[in-house]
């Protein structure tokens, strides 16, 4: 998994952007991110949950990820349920592992709930 890191302040941007939003440096470079995360909050109320293409995805919430490198982004998160979300929802923050699927021809990054 690629992102941008600023050569200016260090910050570092994903999904990438031209310019940082730390500093508004525009010398930003490819680096390759580890894809640890935090879950540190997520909706499991999304009616694209249900859908009958989304089956292969099960059971997943959408959710707000930070990223060990530093930003946060909203993704889909595998192993977050209705049915669990109760339980889970008392452990956050969560470890997550980012992993990138392949759909209908797109690559896609999607996070998984990491046993510690």
């Amino acid at each position: 998994m690629l992102g941008f890191k600023c050569q200016r302040c260090g910050a570092w941007e994903f999904p990438p952007v031209y310019c940082c939003n730390n500093c508004s440096g525009t010398d930003m470079q490819w680096a390759e991110i580890s894809g640890k995360g935090r879950l540190l909050d997520f909706v499991c109320t999304s009616p694209i949950s249900d859908h009958p293409e989304n089956t292969d995805l099960k059971p997943y919430c959408l959710g707000s990820v930070e990223l060990a490198e530093g930003p946060s982004l909203y993704a889909i998160v595998q192993g977050v349920s209705k049915k669990n979300k109760k339980e889970m929802n008392a452990k956050l923050p969560i470890s997550v592992k980012a992993e990138i699927v392949q759909r209908d021809g797109f690559r896609s990054v999607v996070f998984r709930v990491v046993d510690e």
